[in-house]
C-alpha cells in the first residue's frame, strides 16, 4: 500500500512574505497556520485496482506531536521539517508538495500590504544601538502559547503556565490587585499597616523588618489609592484602586490597569537571565534593576530596588537563583500562599 500526502498551508506571518523558504534560507519567527490540511490516496491493487480517497488533518506522523485541526501554530523547525519530506520520498508515505500561500494579518484579502523579505520593521536588534542586541527578545514566544502580547486581566501566564496558576480562583482581580490581596486578612478590600505587618511576618521576613516595611508600604500606597481627596490617617490602601499606586522604573510587567503582560514578563529573562534562561543571579537582579530606570524617577528606583531585593532574600533558591515560576508567582501572590504554608509547615 502507497501512501501519497500533499500538504496545503495557509500561513499568517504577520505581514511577512518569504518566498524562498523551499531554498533552504532562514526561516522567520511568528508562523501560525490558519488551516494545516493534508489529501492522502491510498491505492488498493486488488482485483481492480481500487482507489480511495480521504481527507484528514496532518497526523504525528508528519510533525511528531498533536495537532488541531483547523488552527494551531507551527515552529520554523516544523516548517523545515516539512518541507525536508517533500524533497526526500520515505518508505510509506512522501510530500508531494508544499504550498504556501501567505496573507497579512488585517486583511485576508489584500496581497499590497505584504512586505518584502527582511523588512527592517521586523527587526529586534539596531546595529547602531548595541543596548539591543546585549537585551534580546524571545523571537519564538507566540510559538509557545497563544497571543503573548495580549495582557491578561486574571492570570499570570507564560509557556508553561498558558493558563495561569492551576487551581487558583482570581476572584474577579485583576493579577495585581490579587498580589495586593494576600495581605488582606479579614477580606474587606483594604489593607491597613497593621495586615500589611501580618502578612510579610507570614512569608518568612523578620519582625523588625516587617514593621519598618509595613510603614513604609503603607505610607507610599495608601494616598493614592484613596477613593477621594482626603489623606487616611490608618494609611489605608484600597485594593480596588491599585492600579493607581503602580511606580515607574519597572519591568512593566503589570500595566497601568493592573493587568499581566506575558510579553513583558518573558523579557525579564530573555533580556538579563544570562546564565540560565530561566532565572535570574543576584548580580542579573541589579542590571535589571538598573536596566529598568526610567530619567529622575528616584521613587520607581528605590521601588524597584525594594521589591526585588525584598522577592530575593527570601524566595532564591539553594543555588542562589531566583527561578522563573518564583517571580511568576508573586506577580499574582500566588508565591505569598506557598511561602506561607512553607513557613506554617516547617
Amino acid at each position: 500500500m502507497a501512501f501519497m500526502v500533499a500538504v496545503d498551508i495557509h500561513v499568517y506571518v504577520g505581514c511577512v512574505l518569504f518566498p524562498d523558504c523551499q531554498r533552504g534560507r532562514q526561516i522567520p519567527h511568528s508562523w501560525h497556520l490558519a488551516t494545516l490540511k493534508a489529501e492522502q490516496s491510498l491505492a488498493a491493487w486488488r482485483n481492480n485496482s481500487v482507489t480511495a480517497t480521504a481527507r484528514l488533518p496532518v497526523s504525528t506522523t508528519l510533525l511528531h506531536r498533536p495537532i488541531h485541526p483547523n488552527t494551531v501554530s507551527i515552529s520554523s523547525s516544523e516548517l523545515l521539517h516539512l518541507i525536508d519530506l517533500s524533497r526526500t520520498p520515505q518508505p510509506d508515505r512522501f510530500v508531494r508538495s508544499i504550498d504556501l500561500r501567505i496573507v497579512p494579518r488585517t486583511s485576508m484579502s489584500s496581497s499590497s500590504s505584504l512586505l518584502a523579505p527582511g523588512d527592517p520593521s521586523l527587526e529586534t536588534e539596531a546595529p547602531q544601538a548595541a543596548v539591543t542586541r546585549e537585551r534580546p527578545l524571545d523571537l519564538d514566544l507566540q510559538e509557545k502559547f497563544p497571543k503573548p502580547y495580549l495582557a491578561r486581566a486574571m492570570a499570570a501566564v507564560d509557556p508553561s503556565n498558558p493558563e495561569g496558576t492551576k487551581g487558583r480562583d482570581p476572584r474577579g482581580m485583576s493579577v495585581l490587585q490579587q498580589h495586593v490581596a494576600f495581605f488582606d486578612h479579614n477580606g474587606d478590600g483594604i489593607v491597613y499597616p497593621w495586615e500589611t505587618f501580618k502578612g510579610l511576618r507570614a512569608i518568612g521576613i523578620g519582625f523588625v523588618k516587617s514593621l519598618f516595611l509595613a510603614f513604609l508600604i503603607n505610607l507610599i500606597l495608601s494616598y493614592p489609592t484613596q477613593p477621594g481627596w482626603l489623606p487616611s490617617i490608618l494609611l489605608s490602601i484600597h485594593i480596588k484602586n491599585i492600579h493607581k499606586a503602580k511606580h515607574g522604573s519597572d519591568s512593566e510587567t503589570y500595566d497601568t490597569e493592573g493587568r499581566f503582560d506575558p510579553a513583558k514578563f518573558d523579557a525579564v529573562f530573555s533580556k538579563y537571565g544570562r546564565t540560565h534562561p530561566n532565572a535570574l543571579t543576584e548580580d542579573e537582579v541589579t542590571l535589571m534593576l538598573k536596566g529598568n530606570r526610567n530619567m529622575y524617577d528616584f521613587i520607581g528606583w528605590a521601588a524597584a530596588i525594594l521589591e526585588w531585593r525584598l522577592l530575593y532574600s527570601v524566595a532564591k533558591d539553594k543555588d542562589g537563583l531566583l527561578q522563573r515560576e518564583i517571580v511568576r508567582g508573586v506577580f499574582d501572590g500566588s508565591l505569598f500562599e506557598q511561602l506561607r504554608d512553607r513557613k506554617k509547615s516547617s
